[in-house]
Formats: structure tokens, sequence, C-alpha cells
């Protein structure tokens, strides 16, 4: 008897023991489960937040600098968040950036040429082609779409990730080394060719979003030096303080683009403060929005020397391009208050420089943008429950809107370990 109530009451403990450690388990995913619902109302928190900022900061074309808000470990009750962005200045870093993402500072795909396009990192010349086979209106398809199950598009790209679908896109193509899409090498990340430094893949250098209004934040008209009359140029200079006696010179026309006035106006001999007092109000064209503009003032040096590669043409020195390219980064964290027009480039490269003359031949650069990027990424209580979700945001009609939203949150840890640790010292913290 002794032997059986034994047995019965280890039976009842085991019984006990199974249903505490079920219970501390459902306890666990309890809690993360509030935790995750804690970091996906941060998100939309922090959504909320970059609209905000963009409302006060992002004012007439200026980019928001992540001095003027707060873009890490901001919180939201218990949960926590972070903008995950790039540093236009930096060129390897090993950890997270925080900021808003610049899209003005990207290629975008509906307006890029294939001259352009083939000198990004990461690009084949066949898989550009296939870009503008894809977009292309005319209903002419060369690629052999029908064994992928598909028809080709045939018309303008609405997102960044429709690359997915042109023929012969690959996941090294489009993302390279950085997996998790954050701007840097992680641990977990495979460096392929060695060289201890994160490549990137095509949608780190490219948009569909770009859109500069090209009229005043009133809903006033700019003046168009490509077809002002000597007596509206007149006018234009005295407004700007500005002597006279430029007009005839402005007025021996034609102007491709704003650069080409502004090399019009530097050889004259106006400075380029005198020539900042006159960009926010002039344009060469009655178009209601530009879209093809890339922000000298934020682009990084992979961009930028595409960006000369096809407009001096494809025969051009590349080595001279990636030069100009880093010239124009080293510029502009040495002169950080003289970005405020297009006329800088001609200070940096000078007005002979042959990238000068390319890009006086189109309309090809700015320094405005008005679409931004908000990656965020949240955390609960304890660093758990992490979320992320992309944000695009457009600012071009005055009131910030949100253009694209998408989940990454499977993409995995994307904070670095400096976040990490920041998070377990405070969790350990008295």
């Amino acid at each position: 008897m002794l032997v059986i109530v034994l047995w019965v009451a280890i039976g009842l403990v085991s019984i006990a023991l199974y249903f505490a450690n079920s219970m501390n388990y459902e306890l666990t995913a309890s809690d993360n489960r509030m935790n995750g619902v804690a970091a996906d109302q941060a998100i939309e928190g922090a959504a909320r937040y970059v609209a905000l900022v963009l409302q006060n900061f992002a004012t007439n074309g200026a980019t928001p600098l992540n001095t003027q808000f707060k873009c890490a470990a901001v919180p939201v009750g218990d949960a926590r968040f972070w903008l995950i962005g790039r540093d236009p200045d930096a060129d390897h870093p090993t950890e997270p950036y925080f900021s808003l993402v610049d899209e003005g500072a990207k290629l975008n795909l509906n307006y890029v040429s294939t001259n352009t396009l083939q000198y990004l990192p990461n690009m084949t010349l066949d898989f550009a082609n296939a870009i503008m086979d894809w977009r292309g209106t005319n209903g002419i398809v060369s690629l052999n779409y029908a064994g992928l199950g598909y028809a080709a598009k045939n018309a303008p790209f609405e997102t960044v990730d429709e690359l997915r679908l042109v023929y012969g896109a690959t996941s090294d193509l489009l993302v390279g080394e950085d997996r998790n899409r954050n701007g840097i090498l992680d641990k977990n990340e495979q460096n392929l060719n060695g060289n201890g430094e994160l490549d990137a893949g095509l949608l780190e250098y490219v948009t569909v979003y770009t859109r500069e209004p090209n009229f005043h934040s009133d809903g006033s008209s700019l003046t168009n030096v490509a077809d002002a009359s000597a007596a509206k140029m007149t006018t234009l200079l005295q407004n700007a303080s500005i002597s006279t006696s430029y007009v005839n010179q402005l007025t021996n026309r034609p102007y491709p683009g704003i650069f080409a006035f502004a090399l019009r106006c530097k050889n004259a001999g106006m400075s380029s403060s005198d020539f900042a007092n006159l960009y926010p109000n002039v344009t060469t064209t009655t178009n209601t929005y530009l879209r093809n503009r890339v922000n000298v003032n934020t682009a990084g040096v992979e961009v930028l020397t595409a960006l000369f590669m096809g407009v001096t043409g494809v025969n051009a020195d590349q080595s001279t391009a990636e030069s100009a390219a880093q010239t124009l980064v080293t510029y502009r964290q040495q002169n950080p208050e003289n970005l405020t027009s297009v006329a800088w480039i001609i200070d940096a490269l000078g007005a002979t420089s042959s990238i000068v003359t390319g890009l006086a031949a189109g309309d090809y650069v700015t320094t405005h943008s008005y679409q931004f990027t908000a990656d965020i990424a949240a955390v609960g209580a304890y660093g758990r429950g992490y979320r992320r979700v992309k944000f695009v945001f457009d600012v071009s009609e005055g009131t910030p809107v949100i253009l694209y939203r998408q989940d990454l949150s499977r993409l995995g840890w994307a904070l670095g370990d400096q976040a990490r640790a920041n998070l377990l010292a405070k969790n350990a913290a008295p």
C-alpha cells in the first residue's frame, strides 16, 4: 500500500511540475506577444513622429538632419524605436547609422538610362537592359518572360521591389552582401569577395519615388529663365539684390536644365552666394514636377559616379568620374555651409571639368529632396518583440503622406551589436 501511495504521489508531483513548466512557457510566450504588440504600436507612433519631423524640418526641399530630432532608442511607453539610415559621408561603417534615408540621393528607375545604370556597383549590362525592357511602353519585349510564368510589365516601376520580377534578378544582384538591408556587414552575413567591406546590391542605389515640385511652396510659379524676357530677368536679379549687368549674358540661351543656368551665371562672374539667392526662384521647364534629378548634397560616391558616367558618355574615364564623385563628397564634408545651390559643384570641380560640362547638358542634379524613407525598427521591454517596418514619405505637396509601407521583420535583427549591448546593459541595471 505504501509503495502504491508513493507512486501516486510521484505521479501527481510529475503532473504538477509538467503543468507548472507549461505555464512558465505560456507566461514567456504571452510576455513576448505583449512586447510584440508594444513594438507594433511603437512603430505606428514612430510613423506619426516622422511625419511631424518632416512637417517641421523638410520644408522647401531641405533634408532633415539626425541632429534635429531623435533617431535611436526613442521611448514609446516601455518600447523603443530606431530609424535605420545611411551615413552619406561614411565609406565602410561597422555599426548602423540612425537617420532618415533620402530617396533623392538615389537614381530613379523610371528615368535613368542604361549608360548610367550599368555603372552602379554589382550591376551588369544585361540586367540594365532588362530594366529598360521591363519598363518600356512600346510593347516590345525581347526577353522570355513566358518561361517565368508571367508577362513583362511594359509600364513604369511602381516600387523598387518590383525589380525582383525583372528577368535575371537574383538576391546577390539586388541586395548583395547586405541580406538584412541595414547598411553594414553584420557578423552573420557573408563577405563574398573577402574584402572585409560591405558590397551592397542594386536596391541600395535606386528609387521610384523622386518628385520635385516646380513651384513655390505656396503654389506660385517660379521664373522660367529658359524663356524669360530681359525685363523679367532684370526684375529677378533686382529682387535677389544682384547686379543687373548680368542680364545680357543670362538671356543668351538655351538652358537644358537648372545646372546649365548655374554654369552660365558662374561664367558671367556671379558668385555662388548670389546665385544661391536666385536658385529657389528659378526653373528652366514648365513641367509641374521634376522626377529625374539626384540630390548632390546627399548622394553617395557610387550614385554620383554612375550619374557622371551616364552624362559624360560610355567612353568616359571611370576613374575620372570616381575621382570627381569623391571630390564632391569631400567638399561637402568640409564646406557644409556652401551647399545652398547646385553652383557648389562648379566650385568643387571647376567650370572646365568634363563632369560639369556633362551635367550642364541636361537637368540631372538638385540640392532638394521631397521623399524620405523611414526604416523603423522597434522592440518592447527587455529587448523582446522585435519588429521592423519601412515607410516611404512624400512631402512634395506640403503635408507628409505615406507612399509605401513594407514589413521587414523577416530579415532579422538589424540594429547592430551596440544597440543590443545597450539594451542588455539597461535591462541588467538595478
